[in-house]
Formats: structure tokens, C-alpha cells, sequence
């Protein structure tokens, strides 16, 4: 009997942090096609004239998850979580360089899913949602881990919950109430 995909995925993770280089390797063909459908999700999202590509993004995520010294991975839930960190940090560093090149005529816009769509504002800016994220992160890094699992990555409740350490239950409360802080928080930036 085959180990299931996500079986395969937690062996090699496990092995990996013990600097299995060879296990390291073996996950890049398991892991790729999920990395590229975040980025893809993530992008879908996007400006239609933004210039960075869902594999420019998985690349560049990829070799910044290869790239850490002996990690000690919990499980696929906590890898993807991980590069969906990544992912947000690229996307936001992006929009800063576009915005500088710019000169400040505009940062790059970004769809929000309906979940945490804010009213009658179907775009944020990525730069302003991660000043927000920030913020909140100082106030609860939970909730602002939470935000980034659900929307970066788009982890289900489950895997927010596996990845968090905490119940299903928990996930969707907190999920609540942090939509309605990101919410309040960047119609207060749509005002400035």
C-alpha cells in the first residue's frame, strides 16, 4: 500500500528537518503543483497588469523555503502556512518596488476573496493590508497569522486549525473577529 500524498508530504517534511537534503529534493515534484495553485489563487487576485507571474512567485517562495538551515517542519499544513508567509512577503515587496517606480502614483491593487471583501471597496492595496496585518499582529499575532493562513495561503478552517494548534471552533471565532478588525481597520485607511 502507497503512503497517501499528504502522508508523503509529512514524512519527507520530517526527514528534511532532520537534513535529509535527498528528502528535500523528493518533495519539490509533491509540493510544486500545490505551491503554484496558491500562487495562482493569490495572483487570480491581482491587477490584470501586474508583471509578476504564479511561477516567478512559486519560484522564488520555493527557494526561500529551500534555503532555511535544518527546518523543523510540523506538518504539510505548517509548510504551506510557511510559504504562504512567503508568498505575502513577495507580493508585498513587489508592490513596494512597483510603487516606488511609480513615484508614488499608486500602489498595486489587490481583489479581496468575498469572505473578507470590504464594503463597497472590491481592491485594497497589498501595502496598506500588510501595514494593516502588522498592526494587528501587534495587537494579536494570532488573529494576523490567522488573516495570512486564510487569505494568502487559502487554507481551509481545518488546516488553519492543524497549523495554529488550536480547534475548528476556535479558528471560525477568530476568524470572525478578525475580518471585522481588518475590515474597520482599512475603511479607516479608505478615509485618509
Amino acid at each position: 500500500m502507497h503512503p497517501t500524498p499528504s502522508t508523503q508530504i509529512n514524512r519527507l517534511l520530517a526527514d528534511w528537518g532532520r537534513g535529509n537534503q535527498d528528502a528535500r529534493e523528493a518533495l519539490i515534484p509533491l509540493v510544486y503543483e500545490e505551491l503554484r495553485r496558491l500562487a495562482r489563487h493569490r495572483l487570480w487576485h491581482e491587477r490584470p497588469d501586474h508583471t509578476l507571474q504564479s511561477a516567478a512567485l512559486v519560484n522564488e517562495a520555493y527557494l526561500r523555503l529551500v534555503h532555511q538551515e535544518a527546518p523543523q517542519w510540523q506538518n504539510r499544513a505548517h509548510f504551506f502556512g510557511v510559504a504562504a508567509q512567503l508568498m505575502r512577503h513577495i507580493l508585498v515587496d513587489h508592490a513596494r518596488k512597483h510603487l516606488a517606480a511609480k513615484r508614488g502614483a499608486g500602489a498595486p491593487r489587490l481583489s479581496f476573496d468575498p469572505e473578507i471583501a470590504l464594503p463597497q471597496k472590491p481592491e485594497v492595496d497589498l501595502v496598506a493590508l500588510d501595514t494593516a496585518l502588522n498592526k494587528l499582529a501587534a495587537l494579536d499575532p494570532q488573529q494576523s497569522r490567522l488573516i495570512e493562513l486564510r487569505f494568502f495561503a487559502g487554507l481551509s478552517i481545518e488546516e488553519t486549525a492543524v497549523v495554529l494548534g488550536v480547534s475548528p471552533a476556535t479558528v471560525k471565532r477568530e476568524w470572525a473577529i478578525a475580518r471585522a478588525w481588518l475590515r474597520r481597520e482599512m475603511s479607516k485607511d479608505a478615509w485618509k
